[in-house]
């Protein structure tokens, strides 16, 4: 497993939490979390308790305060060790439509921009078939976060989007 330490105050000060396994409900560790350090593996985040809200994908390094990990706040509630981080292989079918309908593309790369790639302009489903994937809703890998691990996605609603919009994505390796 890997090893992650939240604190409450930025630029890794204050109080502070170490946590090496799944935790879904965090707030009885800290009330705010404005600072990460990830001294190993890789972690989803997530704003709300039980793996639920905006999730953040982190690899190992120091996150001074919220916007190095580009959080929308300071609510940090759960959190996940990312278990399928780790391998040399990556592939991941994505479809146009729900329940694996319309035109579908095979990918084993990170993508910066699945219109331009693909003319896709949206993802209604999905198939991992191996590694975990990061999905943004914009392209360049910015905006909302969705991890992906393997399995089926039969439509976007699976992975936490409210939207099928899917700009980017890319692999999860210990980056």
């Amino acid at each position: 497993m890997g090893k992650i330490t939240f604190y409450e105050e930025k630029k890794l000060q204050g109080c502070c939490y170490n946590c090496s396994s799944d935790c879904a409900d965090l707030h009885t560790y800290f009330n705010r979390c404005s600072s990460i350090r990830v001294e190993s593996g890789v972690w989803v985040i997530y704003e709300r308790p039980n793996y639920k809200g905006s999730q953040y994908i982190l690899s190992p390094g120091e996150y001074g305060d919220s916007q190095q990990w580009m959080a929308f706040s300071e609510n940090v509630k759960s959190c996940r060790f990312i278990k399928n981080a780790y391998g040399s292989v990556w592939k991941m079918r994505l479809y146009e439509r729900p329940d694996f309908g319309g035109q579908m593309v095979e990918c084993s790369d990170d993508c910066r921009s699945v219109y331009d790639t693909y003319k896709l302009r949206e993802a209604y489903s999905c198939v991992v078939a191996d590694g975990a994937w990061v999905f943004y809703d914009l392209p360049d890998y910015r905006g909302h976060q969705y991890l992906l691990e393997r399995g089926e996605y039969r439509q976007h609603g699976d992975w936490g989007a409210a939207s099928p919009g899917v700009g980017s994505f890319r692999r999860i390796t210990e980056f």
